[in-house]
Protein backbone atom coordinates (compact mmCIF):
# COMPACT_ATOMS: atom_id res chain seq x y z
CA UNK A 1 0.00 0.00 0.00
CA UNK A 2 1.26 3.45 -0.30
CA UNK A 3 -0.46 5.05 2.19
CA UNK A 4 -2.71 4.02 5.58
CA UNK A 5 -5.72 5.38 7.25
CA UNK A 6 -5.06 5.96 10.57
CA UNK A 7 -6.97 9.31 12.09
CA UNK A 8 -10.19 8.31 14.23
CA UNK A 9 -13.34 10.52 14.77
CA UNK A 10 -12.14 11.39 17.75
CA UNK A 11 -9.40 13.53 16.51
CA UNK A 12 -11.60 14.41 13.59
CA UNK A 13 -13.97 16.40 16.11
CA UNK A 14 -11.57 17.96 18.02
CA UNK A 15 -9.93 19.18 14.45
CA UNK A 16 -13.87 20.17 13.07
CA UNK A 17 -14.00 22.22 16.52
CA UNK A 18 -10.74 23.79 16.12
CA UNK A 19 -11.62 24.73 12.31
CA UNK A 20 -14.97 26.20 13.49
CA UNK A 21 -14.01 28.28 16.95
CA UNK A 22 -10.92 29.24 14.52
CA UNK A 23 -10.89 29.05 11.41
CA UNK A 24 -14.48 30.66 10.84
CA UNK A 25 -13.41 34.57 9.41
CA UNK A 26 -16.99 35.52 8.05
CA UNK A 27 -17.88 36.03 11.83
CA UNK A 28 -14.96 37.64 13.77
CA UNK A 29 -15.26 38.38 17.45
CA UNK A 30 -15.88 41.87 18.26
CA UNK A 31 -13.01 42.46 20.32
CA UNK A 32 -10.37 45.63 21.76
CA UNK A 33 -8.16 45.15 19.05
CA UNK A 34 -9.73 43.67 15.83
CA UNK A 35 -8.15 40.77 14.46
CA UNK A 36 -6.95 41.18 10.70
CA UNK A 37 -9.04 40.13 7.54
CA UNK A 38 -7.53 36.78 6.39
CA UNK A 39 -5.71 36.58 3.13
CA UNK A 40 -6.46 34.72 0.15
CA UNK A 41 -3.84 32.49 0.73
CA UNK A 42 -5.13 31.61 4.41
CA UNK A 43 -8.59 30.99 3.21
CA UNK A 44 -7.55 29.10 0.74
CA UNK A 45 -5.33 26.60 3.13
CA UNK A 46 -8.68 26.81 5.48
CA UNK A 47 -10.63 24.90 2.84
CA UNK A 48 -8.10 22.66 1.45
CA UNK A 49 -7.91 21.11 5.67
CA UNK A 50 -11.81 21.67 5.63
CA UNK A 51 -11.94 19.50 2.01
CA UNK A 52 -9.83 17.04 3.49
CA UNK A 53 -11.83 16.83 6.59
CA UNK A 54 -15.19 16.89 5.37
CA UNK A 55 -13.85 13.57 2.56
CA UNK A 56 -12.57 11.58 5.48
CA UNK A 57 -15.89 12.00 7.27
CA UNK A 58 -17.74 10.91 4.18
CA UNK A 59 -16.05 7.79 4.06
CA UNK A 60 -16.30 7.32 8.07
CA UNK A 61 -19.99 7.19 7.50
CA UNK A 62 -20.08 5.51 4.62
CA UNK A 63 -18.43 2.73 6.83
CA UNK A 64 -20.68 3.60 9.19
CA UNK A 65 -24.12 2.71 7.33
CA UNK A 66 -21.82 -0.52 6.14
CA UNK A 67 -21.99 -1.21 9.85
CA UNK A 68 -25.63 -0.56 10.29
CA UNK A 69 -26.24 -2.77 7.42
CA UNK A 70 -24.31 -5.45 8.55
CA UNK A 71 -25.79 -5.11 12.21
CA UNK A 72 -29.54 -5.05 10.51
CA UNK A 73 -28.62 -8.76 9.11
CA UNK A 74 -27.48 -9.62 12.43
CA UNK A 75 -30.10 -8.67 14.16
CA UNK A 76 -32.62 -10.56 11.62
CA UNK A 77 -30.08 -13.43 11.82
CA UNK A 78 -30.84 -13.63 15.64
CA UNK A 79 -34.38 -12.85 15.71
CA UNK A 80 -34.34 -16.71 13.86
CA UNK A 81 -31.98 -17.89 16.23
CA UNK A 82 -34.57 -16.67 18.77
CA UNK A 83 -37.66 -18.30 16.87
CA UNK A 84 -35.31 -21.27 17.17
CA UNK A 85 -34.55 -20.88 21.10
CA UNK A 86 -38.47 -20.45 21.89
CA UNK A 87 -39.37 -23.36 20.35
CA UNK A 88 -36.72 -25.07 22.59
CA UNK A 89 -37.48 -22.77 25.71
CA UNK A 90 -41.69 -23.65 25.25
CA UNK A 91 -40.62 -27.48 24.17
CA UNK A 92 -38.56 -27.71 27.10
CA UNK A 93 -40.87 -25.86 29.84
CA UNK A 94 -43.81 -28.14 28.42
CA UNK A 95 -41.60 -31.03 30.08
CA UNK A 96 -41.24 -29.69 33.11
CA UNK A 97 -44.93 -29.20 33.45
CA UNK A 98 -45.10 -32.54 33.20
CA UNK A 99 -42.84 -33.09 35.67
CA UNK A 100 -44.21 -31.24 38.19
CA UNK A 101 -47.69 -32.39 37.63
CA UNK A 102 -46.05 -36.10 38.16
CA UNK A 103 -44.57 -35.07 41.22
CA UNK A 104 -47.68 -33.63 42.85
CA UNK A 105 -48.82 -37.07 42.88
CA UNK A 106 -45.26 -38.10 44.44
CA UNK A 107 -44.55 -37.23 48.42
CA UNK A 108 -42.80 -34.23 47.30
CA UNK A 109 -44.65 -32.02 45.02
CA UNK A 110 -43.13 -28.42 45.92
CA UNK A 111 -39.65 -29.55 44.86
CA UNK A 112 -40.13 -29.61 41.11
CA UNK A 113 -43.35 -27.54 41.18
CA UNK A 114 -41.05 -24.57 42.24
CA UNK A 115 -38.97 -24.28 39.40
CA UNK A 116 -41.64 -22.78 37.27
CA UNK A 117 -41.87 -19.66 39.38
CA UNK A 118 -38.36 -19.05 40.03
CA UNK A 119 -37.13 -15.18 39.06
CA UNK A 120 -33.82 -16.58 38.19
CA UNK A 121 -33.66 -19.74 35.61
CA UNK A 122 -30.48 -20.20 36.17
CA UNK A 123 -31.76 -21.02 39.99
CA UNK A 124 -33.28 -23.97 38.75
CA UNK A 125 -29.17 -25.59 38.57
CA UNK A 126 -29.05 -25.47 42.18
CA UNK A 127 -32.34 -26.95 42.99
CA UNK A 128 -32.11 -29.71 40.40
CA UNK A 129 -29.23 -30.95 42.74
CA UNK A 130 -31.84 -31.34 45.66
CA UNK A 131 -34.74 -33.58 43.41
CA UNK A 132 -32.42 -36.79 44.64
CA UNK A 133 -35.98 -38.75 43.31
CA UNK A 134 -35.88 -37.70 39.46
CA UNK A 135 -33.71 -39.61 36.94
CA UNK A 136 -30.40 -38.37 35.79
CA UNK A 137 -32.15 -37.55 32.27
CA UNK A 138 -35.02 -35.39 33.81
CA UNK A 139 -32.63 -33.58 36.19
CA UNK A 140 -30.77 -32.74 32.66
CA UNK A 141 -34.29 -31.56 31.11
CA UNK A 142 -34.19 -28.86 33.85
CA UNK A 143 -31.09 -27.78 33.11
CA UNK A 144 -32.02 -27.67 29.66
CA UNK A 145 -34.60 -25.47 30.20
CA UNK A 146 -32.74 -23.17 32.30
CA UNK A 147 -29.95 -23.01 29.70
CA UNK A 148 -32.48 -22.55 26.88
CA UNK A 149 -33.16 -19.48 28.80
CA UNK A 150 -30.28 -17.98 29.49
CA UNK A 151 -29.22 -18.26 25.44
CA UNK A 152 -32.23 -16.48 25.03
CA UNK A 153 -31.65 -13.34 26.94
CA UNK A 154 -28.01 -13.28 25.92
CA UNK A 155 -29.09 -13.27 21.58
CA UNK A 156 -32.05 -10.40 22.79
CA UNK A 157 -28.91 -8.20 24.64
CA UNK A 158 -26.29 -9.07 22.16
CA UNK A 159 -28.58 -7.93 19.22
CA UNK A 160 -30.01 -4.29 20.77
CA UNK A 161 -25.52 -3.70 21.71
CA UNK A 162 -25.06 -4.64 18.45
CA UNK A 163 -27.65 -2.29 16.24
CA UNK A 164 -27.50 0.39 19.39
CA UNK A 165 -23.62 0.90 18.46
CA UNK A 166 -24.53 1.20 15.01
CA UNK A 167 -26.84 3.75 15.26
CA UNK A 168 -24.57 5.71 17.60
CA UNK A 169 -22.25 5.79 15.58
CA UNK A 170 -23.95 7.21 12.67
CA UNK A 171 -25.52 10.02 14.98
CA UNK A 172 -22.17 11.38 15.77
CA UNK A 173 -20.90 11.45 12.15
CA UNK A 174 -24.05 13.07 11.42
CA UNK A 175 -23.11 15.97 13.90
CA UNK A 176 -19.56 16.12 12.82
CA UNK A 177 -21.11 16.15 8.96
CA UNK A 178 -23.08 19.67 10.17
CA UNK A 179 -20.21 21.63 11.68
CA UNK A 180 -17.63 21.04 8.71
CA UNK A 181 -19.88 21.55 5.82
CA UNK A 182 -20.89 25.05 7.55
CA UNK A 183 -17.08 26.19 7.87
CA UNK A 184 -16.33 24.62 4.46
CA UNK A 185 -19.30 27.04 3.11
CA UNK A 186 -18.04 30.24 5.09
CA UNK A 187 -14.53 29.77 4.05
CA UNK A 188 -15.57 29.50 0.41
CA UNK A 189 -18.06 32.30 0.74
CA UNK A 190 -15.20 34.70 1.70
CA UNK A 191 -12.86 33.19 -0.53
CA UNK A 192 -15.30 34.38 -3.65
CA UNK A 193 -14.54 37.97 -2.19
CA UNK A 194 -10.98 37.74 -4.11
CA UNK A 195 -10.01 37.26 -7.38
CA UNK A 196 -8.74 34.17 -8.66
CA UNK A 197 -9.23 30.36 -8.90
CA UNK A 198 -10.55 28.15 -5.99
CA UNK A 199 -7.37 26.11 -6.38
CA UNK A 200 -9.84 23.04 -5.75
CA UNK A 201 -11.74 23.62 -8.56
CA UNK A 202 -9.23 24.62 -10.81
CA UNK A 203 -10.46 23.56 -14.49
CA UNK A 204 -13.39 22.33 -13.46
CA UNK A 205 -16.32 22.02 -15.86
CA UNK A 206 -19.47 20.70 -16.03
CA UNK A 207 -21.84 19.50 -19.17
CA UNK A 208 -23.04 21.96 -21.69
CA UNK A 209 -26.02 23.59 -20.88
CA UNK A 210 -29.28 21.14 -22.33
CA UNK A 211 -26.74 18.51 -23.50
CA UNK A 212 -24.72 15.52 -21.78
CA UNK A 213 -21.08 15.59 -21.60
CA UNK A 214 -19.51 13.13 -24.14
CA UNK A 215 -16.78 11.19 -23.23
CA UNK A 216 -14.39 11.61 -26.50
CA UNK A 217 -11.22 9.75 -25.20
CA UNK A 218 -9.21 6.75 -26.29
CA UNK A 219 -10.34 4.26 -23.54
CA UNK A 220 -12.74 1.09 -24.25
CA UNK A 221 -13.69 -2.06 -23.54
CA UNK A 222 -14.72 -2.07 -19.15
CA UNK A 223 -12.81 1.24 -18.81
CA UNK A 224 -14.95 3.08 -21.33
CA UNK A 225 -17.59 1.83 -20.27
CA UNK A 226 -17.08 3.18 -16.98
CA UNK A 227 -15.87 6.80 -18.25
CA UNK A 228 -19.04 6.72 -20.02
CA UNK A 229 -20.80 6.55 -17.06
CA UNK A 230 -19.71 8.61 -14.84
CA UNK A 231 -19.69 10.98 -17.95
CA UNK A 232 -23.04 10.68 -17.60
CA UNK A 233 -23.52 11.82 -14.20
CA UNK A 234 -21.86 15.33 -14.85
CA UNK A 235 -24.12 17.58 -13.22
CA UNK A 236 -25.85 15.15 -10.66
CA UNK A 237 -26.03 16.45 -6.90
CA UNK A 238 -23.11 15.74 -5.03
CA UNK A 239 -25.02 13.41 -1.95
CA UNK A 240 -23.13 11.83 1.27
CA UNK A 241 -23.66 8.40 1.40
CA UNK A 242 -24.47 8.24 -2.32
CA UNK A 243 -25.02 5.80 -4.25
CA UNK A 244 -27.28 7.06 -7.09
CA UNK A 245 -29.09 7.45 -9.78
CA UNK A 246 -29.76 11.03 -8.07
CA UNK A 247 -26.51 11.45 -6.26
CA UNK A 248 -23.33 10.28 -5.46
CA UNK A 249 -20.58 10.53 -3.07
CA UNK A 250 -16.87 10.03 -4.65
CA UNK A 251 -16.35 6.54 -3.69
CA UNK A 252 -20.53 5.70 -4.94
CA UNK A 253 -19.55 7.41 -7.90
CA UNK A 254 -16.39 5.18 -9.10
CA UNK A 255 -18.40 2.07 -7.62
CA UNK A 256 -21.24 3.03 -10.01
CA UNK A 257 -18.81 3.47 -13.10
CA UNK A 258 -17.59 0.31 -13.05
CA UNK A 259 -20.70 -1.25 -11.62
CA UNK A 260 -21.60 -0.20 -15.49
CA UNK A 261 -19.06 -2.16 -16.60
CA UNK A 262 -20.31 -5.12 -15.34
CA UNK A 263 -16.85 -4.82 -12.36
CA UNK A 264 -18.01 -5.21 -8.55
CA UNK A 265 -15.83 -3.08 -6.96
CA UNK A 266 -15.87 -2.36 -3.12
CA UNK A 267 -18.44 0.44 -1.81
CA UNK A 268 -16.10 2.99 0.57
CA UNK A 269 -12.52 4.72 -0.61
CA UNK A 270 -10.86 2.62 2.20
CA UNK A 271 -12.17 -0.65 0.53
CA UNK A 272 -11.16 0.41 -2.75
CA UNK A 273 -7.43 1.39 -2.01
CA UNK A 274 -7.52 -2.24 -0.78
CA UNK A 275 -7.55 -3.61 -4.27
CA UNK A 276 -4.79 -5.40 -5.60
CA UNK A 277 -3.87 -3.66 -8.99
CA UNK A 278 -2.26 -0.73 -7.69
CA UNK A 279 -0.73 1.76 -10.01
CA UNK A 280 1.96 4.62 -9.83
CA UNK A 281 1.18 8.01 -10.81
CA UNK A 282 3.53 8.15 -14.36
CA UNK A 283 1.24 5.07 -15.43
CA UNK A 284 -2.21 5.77 -14.96
CA UNK A 285 -4.43 5.54 -17.61
CA UNK A 286 -8.61 6.34 -18.15
CA UNK A 287 -10.64 4.58 -15.99
CA UNK A 288 -8.36 4.33 -12.84
CA UNK A 289 -9.33 5.05 -9.54
CA UNK A 290 -7.11 7.78 -8.24
CA UNK A 291 -7.12 8.80 -4.46
CA UNK A 292 -6.16 11.65 -2.38
CA UNK A 293 -5.35 12.99 1.05
CA UNK A 294 -3.38 10.75 3.30
CA UNK A 295 -6.18 9.04 4.98
CA UNK A 296 -7.62 8.71 1.43
CA UNK A 297 -10.68 10.57 1.93
CA UNK A 298 -11.55 11.11 -1.92
CA UNK A 299 -11.36 9.10 -4.93
CA UNK A 300 -12.06 10.20 -8.90
CA UNK A 301 -11.71 8.43 -12.08
CA UNK A 302 -9.38 9.16 -14.51
CA UNK A 303 -10.06 10.10 -18.14
CA UNK A 304 -6.93 10.95 -19.67
CA UNK A 305 -5.51 14.36 -20.71
CA UNK A 306 -4.58 15.11 -16.59
CA UNK A 307 -8.62 15.20 -16.29
CA UNK A 308 -10.74 13.10 -13.64
CA UNK A 309 -14.27 12.97 -12.92
CA UNK A 310 -15.25 13.19 -9.51
CA UNK A 311 -18.20 14.30 -6.93
CA UNK A 312 -16.66 16.97 -5.16
CA UNK A 313 -18.34 17.88 -1.78
CA UNK A 314 -21.69 19.11 -0.55
CA UNK A 315 -22.96 21.45 -2.28
CA UNK A 316 -21.46 20.97 -5.53
CA UNK A 317 -22.04 18.73 -8.49
CA UNK A 318 -20.09 15.82 -10.39
CA UNK A 319 -17.88 17.70 -12.76
CA UNK A 320 -14.69 17.05 -14.75
CA UNK A 321 -11.55 18.41 -12.92
CA UNK A 322 -7.62 19.22 -14.04
CA UNK A 323 -5.77 17.17 -11.62
CA UNK A 324 -3.13 19.88 -11.53
CA UNK A 325 -1.62 21.40 -9.47
CA UNK A 326 -4.34 21.10 -6.35
CA UNK A 327 -5.80 17.29 -6.49
CA UNK A 328 -1.60 16.07 -7.77
CA UNK A 329 -0.22 17.45 -4.87
CA UNK A 330 -2.73 15.54 -3.10
CA UNK A 331 -2.48 11.99 -4.92
CA UNK A 332 -1.44 9.17 -2.77
CA UNK A 333 -2.02 6.28 -5.05
CA UNK A 334 -3.96 4.46 -7.76
CA UNK A 335 -5.48 1.23 -8.79
CA UNK A 336 -6.96 -0.59 -11.86
CA UNK A 337 -10.27 -2.68 -10.91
Amino acid sequence: MDSKRTPGLHRRLMTIGAFVALGSFSAPLAVAHAEPEPTQEEVEQRIEELLEESSSLVQEFNEAEEALETAEAQVEEIDAQIGSEEEIYEGLLQKVRELAAASYQSSDPDSVAVALYVDNPSEIFDQAADLSYLSESRRRQLEDYAESDARLIALKDEADATYEDAEERLEELEEAKEEVEKALAEQEELLASFEGENPTTAGESDAPEGQDAVYTGSASGDARAAIDFAYSKIGVPYLWGGTGPNGYDCSGLTQASWAAAGVSIPRTTYSQYEMPNAVAWEDIQPGDILFFFPDLGHNGLYVGNGMMVHAPSSGKTISEVRLADYWAAQFVGARRP
